[in-house]
């Protein structure tokens, strides 16, 4: 009787296990897909999985792979289970870069010794799929940046441009003053005020954007007017506009989505762009940073507030559970705040949405 109910428990241990294992799946989930062009690491977890950023879990790592955890147009990955467990795994295509080169050497061709000219020989070429839609971002990881006030009213200003010129272009001279210079600084990025970012729960200002418009190098310096080169401009470079010298930091560019190692609770502040719905590939700034422990890849859930309805049995108003509506990874933070693109979304999101854990 005794081995008979250990029996029971162990099975049915062992068949709640592979249905949590399984929960995790799509239903229409594939067994195999060949990674193709435009192929992100999100599209393809969600074409196995509920929750895309669930893909750490059952993603089996191949030792024998070249940069295991990228992939590339022509992988080809496979869903098998390993002692009743679902994982994904993938077999190198042959989009994977590989280029070999031939030294310069002697060869008898004949009674002749012909001398080979070095030559590169190569197979196709391609970039690792990214996890996000980088294009949606690009210009947030490398230009956007949140300062704290007073730090563009205090930087270098633009003088003057060379020869009177009021609106400057690449490869213009221009003359720029001011009192914190940073020493041995040689490239500056030119800044415009952007948005203040106010916690719309504490009202507390959170950090102020700066707008890059431009890169500029420093040509000479006269005490405390520098002569500079224009480099690089994004927009108009104007009389006026700030320079802060240029950061030195790791821009990512390869995102691992995976749930927050902290409880987070905020809101969506503004989205970029100026308009009021959010939707898929949007870029949305929120309240919390890396003081609420957020990260670089971390996953939030966007939840709407519930309606407001009337029960007619007890003559009252009801407020409404908040409804999950969509799902935004974090891929720029902050102190205070921080810069997330919008992956999914079930109903049009807006300004004011919760966003937490997943």
């Amino acid at each position: 009787m005794k081995t008979t109910l250990l029996v029971l428990v162990l099975s049915l241990a062992l068949a709640s296990t592979a249905l949590a294992a399984d929960s995790i799946l799509r239903p229409d989930h594939p067994e195999r897909y060949t990674v193709q062009n435009g192929d992100t690491l999100w599209d393809i977890a969600s074409m196995f999985l509920t929750d895309a950023w669930l893909w750490p879990e059952i993603w089996q790592i191949n030792p024998n792979l070249e940069n295991p955890h990228l992939l590339y147009r022509g992988d080809l990955i496979t869903l098998v289970y390993v002692d009743g467990q679902p994982q994904l795994t993938a077999a190198r295509g042959r989009q994977a870069p590989t280029i070999k080169l031939s030294p310069t050497q002697p060869a008898a061709i004949g009674d002749r010794n012909v001398k080979l000219e070095p030559k590169i020989r190569s197979s196709p070429l391609s970039s690792a799929i990214p996890a996000i839609p980088l294009d949606a971002i690009a210009n947030l990881l490398t230009a956007g940046r949140i300062v704290e006030q007073g730090t563009l009213e205090l930087a270098p200003y633009i003088l003057a441009g060379n020869s009177g010129r009021l609106i400057l272009g690449p490869g213009d001279e221009f003359y720029a003053r001011g009192e914190t210079w940073t020493a041995g600084a040689n490239v500056y990025g030119i800044f415009r005020q952007g948005e203040v970012y106010q916690d719309p729960e504490t009202r507390e200002v959170l950090g102020f954007e700066a707008r890059e418009v431009g890169t500029a190098s420093v040509k000479a310096r006269d005490e405390d007017v520098f002569t500079l080169s224009l480099t690089a401009v994004k927009e108009d470079v104007r009389i006026g506009d700030r320079l802060l010298p240029t950061e030195e930091r790791l821009v990512e560019s390869t995102f691992y989505p995976s749930a927050p190692g902290s409880e987070v609770n905020g809101v969506i502040m503004t989205v970029l762009g100026g308009v009021t719905q959010v939707g898929q590939n949007d870029v949305v700034a929120i309240n919390r940073g890396e003081l609420n422990g957020l990260e670089v890849g971390d996953i939030l859930a966007v939840y709407k507030s519930g309606n407001l309805v009337r029960d007619k049995i007890r003559k009252e108003r009801v407020q409404l559970p908040p409804e999950r509506a969509g799902v935004l990874m974090v891929f720029r933070s902050f102190e205070k705040m921080s810069y997330g693109l919008v992956l999914e979304t079930e109903q049009p999101l807006r300004v004011g949405d919760n966003v937490q854990n997943p």
